[in-house]
């Protein structure tokens, strides 16, 4: 029979008491047969008892409500409450001691390392600068809490350490670059900024971090303030990239040829800063003498520039 056939036969039964609407007691008895390789029905069997009971009720929580002109829409992205209290180098410095003592993989340690980002935002320059010499040191662990909390300060004061900080060649090349694409992600970008890091391009060697971090925060700085390419600071990273072009971007070997790449990519990062460079872009993209690598390159330099400029400086549509 059907029964017969069944490996598990398992049964729940369940007794409640149910007072004024709400259960006080529920008890439940569960059994499970195995039968498999058994004769006669019997088995291996087992069965679980379980009582609850309601011991108290809680009376109810009356929330007071909130006038709705005290509310407002904003980011969770990494906000704090804001203090009246003032933060000194000395404090800092302290903090970032806390930190090497502290296990790198406790909570202790994101929280100390949270507190000083958000006080390096509060330090003037010479403040930053006087923290550097004082607290550039590694942990055992051959850790560097202020190298690594500097790129998300996000200051103007931050920047322009992080940049003589390149200048002087203080820390390792992973950490520069580090820094350089941090400058990718500032979310509000001040001429200070470019006016400190332009100089860095004109560097020998300046590395591809270097050309699309810094083009990449003088593209967010534009699209937030019109008419951003008649700024002096602007114009001066513009004819940095520009002098690279050589006026019709002609390379020599490969290695001119990926340096070419470079720079055309950067600027097209640059966006609305770019402008001025179209009428160069458009001989560059049109030269036929120039490796197809280029004129591809100096075509996608448009990318962020207005369409109106395209037009007016005939952006080639093939040969």
């Amino acid at each position: 029979s059907q029964s017969e056939q069944q490996i598990l036969s398992s049964k729940l039964e369940c007794v409640q008491n149910i007072k004024d609407g709400v259960v006080v007691e529920a008890k439940c008895t569960e059994s499970n047969l195995v039968t498999l390789f058994s004769q006669k029905g019997s088995g291996a069997k087992t069965q679980t008892q379980s009582s609850l009971k309601l011991f108290q009720v809680e009376a109810e929580t009356l929330y007071k409500k909130v006038d709705s002109e005290d509310l407002y829409v904003t980011s969770m992205l990494y906000e704090r409450e804001q203090t009246e209290k003032g933060v000194t180098g000395e404090e800092v410095t302290e903090l970032v001691w806390k930190l090497c003592l502290a296990h790198s993989s406790s909570s202790e340690t994101a929280e100390l390392f949270m507190t000083l980002v958000f006080e390096l935002r509060h330090l003037s320059l010479e403040a930053l600068k006087a923290l550097w010499q004082r607290s550039s040191f590694k942990c055992r662990d051959d850790w560097q809490p202020l190298t690594d909390a500097l790129p998300s300060c996000a200051t103007e004061a931050c920047v322009v350490l992080m940049k003589e900080i390149i200048a002087s060649r203080e820390v390792e090349e992973d950490k520069v670059e580090y820094f350089f694409w941090s400058f990718s992600f500032i979310p509000k970008p001040t001429l200070g900024m470019i006016e400190s890091l332009a100089p860095l391009l004109k560097s020998l060697g300046a590395s591809q971090s270097c050309f699309l971090g810094v083009t990449a925060l003088l593209h967010r700085f534009c699209s937030a303030y019109s008419s951003c390419d008649a700024l002096p600071a602007v114009q001066s990273v513009m004819r940095t990239l520009g002098k690279f072009l050589g006026g019709n971007c002609t390379v020599q070997d490969s290695e001119g040829l990926n340096q070419m790449q470079l720079v055309l990519k950067a600027i097209g990062n640059a966006g609305l800063a770019a402008t001025s460079l179209a009428p160069v872009l458009s001989l560059c993209a049109s030269l036929k003498s120039n490796a197809m690598e280029i004129r591809l390159a100096a075509i996608q330099a448009f990318r962020r520039i207005p369409c109106p400029v395209r037009v007016s400086d005939s952006l080639p549509t093939g040969d």
